[in-house]
Order: C-alpha cells, then sequence, then structure tokens
C-alpha cells in the first residue's frame, strides 16, 4: 500500500512540476497537498532503516554460524538460519524501497541529482556490480545453507557469509560517501571523473558516519532479532519453542547492547568532526534550533538503556535462582544511578518560559540546573550510564558461579577499583570542563573520558571472561521461565532503536540548513527551510509506524511455513531446556511467587 501511495503521488509531478513546453531545465518538481519533501523524506528513511536491518543482521547471523560451527551447538546453527530466512524477505523489500528512492529524487530533484551524477558517476557503477555480487551471494548462502553442512562444504558455506557481508560494507559505505558529501563537501581539483569521485568520496565526514552506521546497524538488527523472539516467546504453545525464543530474545538483546555501548564514541568522534569542518554547523546542531533534538536523542537513549537493564535483571530473577537476592542492592542503586544521569542529561540548556517566568529566573537559563544544560554535564552522565549498563552485564554473567581460582579474589578487588577510579576520573572531568575553553573540553577532556570507559571495557571483558573459565556453577540457567513483560521490554527497544534513528537522520540533513550541498549549491526550491521540531516529529513517529508495519508483515511471512512443522524435540533441535516442572503441565510464564522483583 505504501508503494502504491508513493506511486500514486508522484504522478500529479509530472502535470504540476512544470509545464509541457518548459522554457528552461527543470529544477524541481511537486506533489500537490502532500510535498515532494515529505515523500522522498518518508521513503528515504524507510530506505535506509531496512538497509540498517539488512546489513546489521548478516552480520549477526554469521557470528552465530561461526559460534555454531566453533563450538559444536546446533542451536547457533539454527538461530542463524532462522534470521537468514528473514534477510531474504526483507533484501528484496529494501532494494525495492532503493529503486523507488531514487526514481523520486530524478523526478523531484533533476538539478541536485544531475550535480551529483555529474560528480560521483564511477561509484554508481562500482554500486551497480557489488549489488549484483551481494545478491548471489546471498542467494548461494541461504540456498545452500542445508547442503553445505559438512567438511570443507560448511567452511566454504562460512566464507560465502564473510563475503556477504564483505559486499554490504562497501554498499554501505558507498552511499554514505553521498550523503556526507551534501554535508561537508571538498574542493574538488581537476582531474580525471575517477579522481574526482575520490576526492569527493573521502570527505571529512565520511568515515565516522561509515563506523556510526555500522555500529548503529548491529544495534538495530539485534533489537530487531529480539523483538522478533520476543514476540514468537509470548505465542510460543510448547516448552521448547518458549526455551529456544527466550534464549534467541536473550542473544539479542546481548548484541543490541553490545553495540550500545560503543555506539556513543562513534556519535563524539562524528560531532566533533563536524565542528572541526563547520563549526556554525556544529553550534546548528548543539546549540542552534536544533539542540533540542538532543533532549529528545536522550530521552529515546535512556529508555534503551533502561530496558537493555530490565531485561538482564529479570533475567537474572528467573532464569538463575537466586541472584535476584544476591544482587539486590546493587540492581535498586544501578536503576537510581541510571534515572539520575537520566534526569541530567534530559536537562535542556535554555528553558521555554515566558517573560515572566524568564525575569523571575533571570534569563532563559535556570539558576540550578542550567548547569545541567552543557554538553560536559551530558558527556559525563552518558559515560556513566554505560559503566552502569556494563556492570549489570558483567553481573548477568558472573550470576550461579562461584570462581574457584586462587587469585579470584584479588582479581574482584582489581576489578572494582578500576570501576570506582574510572567512575571517579569520567565524573572529575566532566566537572573539569566547566573551568576550561570549550576546544580543550571537546577536543581533550571528551576523548579522555571516552578512552577511560573503553579501557574499563577492554579490561574488565577478558579479566572475567579467564576467572569463569574455572569457576563452578551453583545455578544451572533455565530458559522459558521468564514472565511476559521480558517480552514486552525487547519489543520496546526494538521501537526505541527505530525512532532514535529516524530522529538523527533528520538531525543530519537539517543541520544543511538551506544547502543541497553545503555552501556549494543551494536550495531554491519552496522547501528550503529546515521544518519545526513539532512537524518532524509526527513524520518521524509516521516513519517508525510504517516500519514496523513493514517489519512485521517480513516477520509473518517468514514464518508462515513454520505452522504447518511439527515443533522439534528440544534434545534433536540442540535447544536450551526449561523447568521441569514444565512438563507437569505449570505454565511458564507465571511468575514465581516468591519473587517481588
Amino acid at each position: 500500500m505504501l508503494v502504491m501511495a508513493a506511486g500514486l503521488l508522484s504522478l500529479p509531478a509530472l502535470a504540476f512540476g512544470a509545464d509541457a513546453t518548459p522554457p528552461a531545465p527543470v529544477e524541481y518538481r511537486d506533489v500537490p497537498y502532500v510535498g515532494s519533501r515529505n515523500v522522498i523524506w518518508v521513503i528515504a528513511q524507510l530506505h535506509l532503516l531496512l538497509a540498517g536491518f539488512v546489513l546489521g543482521v548478516p552480520l549477526f547471523a554469521w557470528i552465530c554460524e561461526i559460534v555454531g560451527w566453533k563450538g559444536g551447538e546446533k542451536r547457533y546453527d539454527k538461530l542463524a538460519k532462522e534470521f537468514t530466512k528473514l534477510l531474504t524477505s526483507a533484501y528484496s523489500t529494501t532494494a525495492l524501497f532503493g529503486a523507488i528512492l531514487l526514481f523520486l529524487l530524478i523526478g523531484f530533484y533533476p538539478k541536485l541529482m544531475n550535480y551529483l551524477s555529474d560528480i560521483f558517476f564511477p561509484s554508481f557503477i562500482v554500486y551497480c556490480i557489488l549489488f549484483l555480487l551481494e545478491t548471489a551471494t546471498l542467494y548461494l548462502y541461504w540456498y545452500g545453507w542445508d547442503t553445505m553442512q559438512e567438511g570443507g562444504k560448511k567452511t566454504f558455506h562460512i566464507f560465502l557469509g564473510f563475503l556477504l557481508n564483505f559486499f554490504a560494507f562497501f554498499i554501505m559505505i558507498i552511499p554514505n560517501s553521498w550523503a556526507t558529501f551534501q554535508s561537508s563537501p571538498v574542493v574538488l581539483a581537476e582531474g580525471s571523473d575517477i579522481a574526482r569521485a575520490w576526492a569527493a568520496t573521502w570527505n571529512p565526514t565520511w568515515w565516522p558516519v561509515n563506523i556510526h552506521r555500522i555500529i548503529a546497524n548491529v544495534v538495530l538488527g539485534g533489537y530487531i532479532c529480539g523483538a522478533y523472539a520476543g514476540i514468537r516467546y509470548l505465542s510460543a504453545k510448547t516448552p521448547e519453542e518458549r526455551s529456544h525464543y527466550d534464549w534467541m530474545g536473550y542473544v539479542g538483546n546481548f548484541i543490541g547492547v553490545f553495540g550500545l555501548l560503543s555506539l556513543p564514541f562513534a556519535g563524539y568522534w562524528l560531532m566533533r568532526e563536524i565542528y572541526q569542518y563547520n563549526q556554525q554547523m556544529g553550534i546548528t546542531l548543539m546549540g542552534g534550533f536544533l539542540s533540542w533534538l538532543f533532549i529528545l536523542q536522550a530521552m529515546l537513549i535512556g529508555v534503551l538503556f533502561l530496558g537493555s537493564n530490565y531485561y538482564f535483571w529479570i533475567g537474572m530473577t528467573y532464569r538463575i535462582p537466586g541472584s535476584d537476592i544476591k544482587y539486590k542492592k546493587q540492581m535498586l542503586a544501578m536503576l537510581i544511578a541510571l534515572l539520575v544521569c537520566l534526569g541530567i542529561w534530559m536537562t535542556p540548556h535554555s528553558l521555554v518560559a515566558s517573560m515572566e517566568e524568564a525575569r523571575k529566573m533571570g534569563g532563559s537559563h535556570h539558576p540550578l540546573l542550567g548547569v545541567f544544560g552543557v554538553m560536559s554535564a551530558k558527556m559525563t552522565v552518558a559515560n556513566l550510564m554505560i559503566l552502569v549498563t556494563f556492570m549489570s552485564f558483567i553481573m548477568y554473567w558472573r550470576a550461579g558461579k562461584v570462581e574457584t581460582a586462587g587469585w579470584a579474589k584479588a582479581a574482584k578487588i582489581f576489578m572494582g577499583l578500576i570501576l570506582a577510579v574510572s567512575a571517579i576520573a569520567v565524573i572529575v572531568l566532566g566537572v573539569w570542563g566547566y573551568f576550561v575553553p570549550a576546544i580543550i573540553r571537546i577536543n581533550y577532556f571528551s576523548t579522555s573520558q571516552v578512552l577511560v570507559v573503553l579501557g574499563v571495557l577492554l579490561t574488565i571483558t577478558p579479566l572475567t571472561s579467564i576467572l569463569l573459565k574455572t569457576a563452578k556453577t551453583t545455578s544451572e540457567m533455565v530458559w522459558g521461565v521468564m514472565p511476559p513483560r521480558a517480552g514486552y521490554s525487547l519489543v520496546l527497544n526494538a521501537i526505541m532503536i527505530i525512532l532514535l534513528m529516524t530522529l538523527m537522520g533528520y538531525a543530519r540533513s537539517s543541520s544543511r540548513v538551506h544547502w543541497h550541498v553545503y555552501g556549494v549549491l543551494r536550495d531554491t526550491s519552496q522547501y528550503a527551510y529546515s521544518p519545526a521540531l513539532g512537524y518532524a516529529s509526527g513524520i518521524m513517529a509516521l516513519c517508525t509506524f510504517l516500519f514496523c508495519m513493514i517489519v512485521a508483515f517480513i516477520f509473518w511471512v517468514a514464518t508462515m511455513g513454520d505452522k504447518a512443522k511439527t515443533p522439534a524435540v528440544a534434545d534433536k533441535a540442540g535447544l536450551p531446556h526449561g523447568l521441569p516442572a514444565m512438563a507437569g503441565g505449570s505454565n511458564a510464564l507465571d511468575e514465581p511467587k516468591t519473587s517481588k522483583f
């Protein structure tokens, strides 16, 4: 329906956009009552979201296949195959929206497309070749799954998965160069077409956006896979299905959290490059009318952190008996820390106030809360939220185990000291940032905070892994006993990341204000302005709703064949087991009466 609507909306452009015999080349065309920019906005955002899913899921599935191949666990291979099946349905839908977007851009914005094609034509050819190679590789990877499971054939199948992700990576970064050139164009010297295309491709924000999108796609793929598992878990009819989809939801949430922990760092790098390229653009984003978008961003990221941590906490409560009692105080402390950090992150620098309220405050900045509205405070609490979430993951990892190594006590004291010293260092750098020039705070203090947090992640993770290799298991992990709210939290996380990606897409595009190519090609259409935040929020919500409907349709189509199949036995499929009591007739979704968490 959406595709048909877009096609019907584009037809009047031929009649309304220009006269039958135009005196000059047409620069713009429009759709009456709807607006060509709105049509492009929705179609482009849906295409980018679908592309993020198509690029994130292959990496997710390939890693799972490797883990299953190396570890001999069939459930990982089953998980990889199940999500590759979703990929085959989503791939054609993504390509369809890409074709629609291209046709609409050529029709509505011929002036801009002529300019970009004159510069990037060689990369268009490379993109088409890569798309053909990826399509052929995907078909081989999916249809050869069952026949390539033994010996050298399995190795070749994993190599196909590598090629699939290799081609997908370059298919992502080539269009990124077209979009980033619009925001950070470079001077193009005279030379061959290939030299000019390469110079335009290697613009200041190209690699920051590449890294940011790679991580964001991993987060999107992980959380959408988690939402799929959550929905299947809620509708599961047998203990084996509940066990499988409970475990699948855990894996999806883990991948999403893993990417979410590193996503802010890529965002810092991108904003730093934008400031260095053009300070006015950075001010427009962070200090102008777009600055309120980052309040919305804080709310969405905060909900993601809360939802991910909550899923870990209820996992410790239900999957690992006794862990809720052991870590109850820590959970409460982490919840309070997350809420305090979220409150600071959401505090605006300038309040929307009446004249009377502004006079009472002495200006647009609140005398007490204004100190939390600057980036020094927000970067500090963002890093603290990452540390808290990392602590939740480590707690979940260690729950139900007792370290037996002789150096275990010293190692735990050392890790505790690292966390405490790192948190203090992050806070000290944040407070110190109020008393130094902005260039020092952005280039040195923010970078130091990032390095401190990364040091914690890179130190404690391998140390914990080594420590748990010889640990004694005291409580076996039980799958299939999570309450329904666990599935709802997985769906909520997926919706939040979709909203977040639509919001940041609007922010990056609006930072160009009235330029098609910033400072080079001016937008002379009737839409040469950045839409208001309230209007933009409505479009973002619409894009999120439509994308969720498309993904739900893809899930439905991909699982139609499963309804006729008899559920496999857990032992034969390599699935995790549920509680023995489930076979006796108890409902696995009922919450234990002994827990109040």
